[in-house]
């Protein structure tokens, strides 16, 4: 980078370069997505990124694209691929005669990234092509240019722990049959409406979930059929198919859940999941049988990827030594 501190101004966002992180600010204009408003500010180690890009964007535009990599956002992991590219906080649009301070950026920005693999010749990297398509699958975009196949994370590994904060909020939101709270840690709260909760969800009764209890999330945008989150259980039970019928689900629709509120709440417990996986296992009894539940208890993570196999290896060979 020129030096610690230069910013980058777009369209509704810009960015800011410290010498170990990218610091995303939101505008909180009219015109800003309301969803860059609820964010208001990102700090993106660089390590947390896996590529880079620049592409030609709508009526005189280009796009500075930062790629996150998979594991790294709990945004974008409990996104899941389904936000509109209006809406993706690593889009920066610049007006097209920005171009090339953009490209200065975009280059300065890959040099502090893992080298791809391939990558010598490529644009960007000593080609003399301005544009790349690495961030996008075949066919076009949405605005209208042809994307080069790819793989959108240069090969990158996954990262193997969250690391962008979640959002700060908001910790509830109305869905249409229920409200949804999150205490920030450890509880997860649906508190039913009689106006639009199943008659499976009136019985059941509110639910309460403990964090430790759950293994992840499934967000579906309210902007498609069936929009929902769903809260998944550790215990791998069977689950009703459709979500209004489903207890540990709350369904979105007709203006409840709309992506600025269950989107962020959806990634602060997607977080707090993750962070009740790698805390220290609380020693209780040193029976055979608790520390037999213990490794099963690891054992779980281990197959969901959750935990490495040194980590798995290491804390299995603690709990052994117990005995």
């Amino acid at each position: 980078m020129r030096r610690m501190g230069d910013v980058l101004a777009g369209i509704h966002a810009a960015w800011e370069f410290e010498s170990d992180a990218l610091v995303i600010r939101f505008e909180r204009g009219i015109r800003t997505p309301k969803l860059y408003q609820v964010l208001r500010e990102r700090r993106v180690p660089y390590e947390a990124l896996a590529s880079v890009t620049l592409t030609p964007g709508k009526r005189n535009t280009v796009v500075l694209h930062a790629v996150p990599r998979p594991g790294a956002d709990p945004l974008m992991e409990a996104a899941a691929g389904q936000l509109k590219e209006s809406c993706d906080p690593y889009r920066l649009v610049l007006p097209a005669d920005r171009e090339t301070l953009a490209e200065y950026y975009r280059d300065e920005l890959r040099a502090l990234l893992p080298p791809e693999p391939g990558a010598a010749g490529a644009a960007g990297h000593g080609g003399s092509a301005p544009y790349d398509g690495l961030d996008a699958l075949d066919g076009p975009d949405r605005d209208g240019v042809l994307d080069v196949p790819g793989d959108p994370y240069g090969g990158v590994a996954p990262a193997e722990r969250f690391l962008v904060a979640p959002p700060s909020g908001p910790l509830s939101f109305k869905a249409y049959d229920g409200k949804a709270s999150f205490d920030g840690s450890a509880e997860v709260t649906f508190r039913w409406f009689w106006t639009g909760a199943s008659s499976e969800k009136w019985k059941a009764g509110d639910q309460t979930f403990s964090v430790r209890d759950l293994c992840g999330i499934e967000w579906r945008s309210p902007d498609v059929f069936d929009g929902h989150l769903r809260l998944l259980s550790r215990d791998g039970g069977p689950r009703p198919s459709q979500p209004d019928h489903d207890p540990a689900s709350v369904v979105f629709g007709l203006g409840y859940g709309l992506v600025h509120e269950s989107l962020p709440f959806a990634a602060a417990v997607l977080a707090a999941i993750r962070a009740s996986d790698r805390a220290p296992v609380p020693v209780g009894s040193r029976t055979p049988g608790a520390v037999a539940e213990r490794i099963r208890h690891l054992g779980e993570l281990h197959r969901a990827g959750l935990v490495t196999d040194e980590e798995f290896s290491t804390k299995k060979a603690e709990l052994l030594a117990e005995l």
